[in-house]
């Protein structure tokens, strides 16, 4: 008998400024270091989701989120090349400096620097989950599968 699936949930920022998308350079982590990804993290235990993208938008680019500025925008069901599946949350906001402030690197010791990218023209080295997470928003998809083929 096999256990039932474990997958972590994630919560991941999708920060909009003028048809742009804030990106981060992971760095030090040990987890695809040199790749542009969105501001996201890991549920914690009896964390509701917009707990979570607010205190992950907080502790990675210093934003200040309130819960009435977020909406969801899709959900993907991503799978690593190692077989290692986790679903993300993916959530919206516009930038809005006054009240959230300007995005800085928050954790230089994961993060080699924070960027504005075109929506439509990401990163060649973009990991794949955050493409996938981009694409989904952009074609309207409420739901996407990412290395399930």
């Amino acid at each position: 008998m096999t256990a039932p699936p474990t997958h972590p949930v994630d919560v991941l920022l999708l920060l909009t400024h003028a048809n742009h998308v804030l990106l981060a350079l992971r760095d030090g982590t040990g987890y695809a270091d040199g790749q542009w990804n969105l501001p996201s993290g890991k549920l914690e235990p009896n964390e509701d989701a917009i707990s979570a993208v607010i205190r992950e938008a907080r502790e990675e680019v210093d934003l200040r989120l309130s819960p009435d500025e977020l909406r969801l925008v899709t959900t993907v069901h991503h799978r690593n090349p190692s077989g290692h599946a986790r679903v993300g949350l993916v959530f919206t906001a516009t930038h809005n400096p006054r009240q959230q402030g300007e995005p800085t690197n928050a954790e230089p010791q994961k993060c080699a620097k924070i960027e504005w990218f075109p929506i439509s023209l990401l990163p060649i080295n973009t990991y794949p989950y955050t493409t996938a997470c981009v694409q989904a928003f952009r074609d309207g998809r409420p739901l996407a599968l990412d290395g399930w083929q």
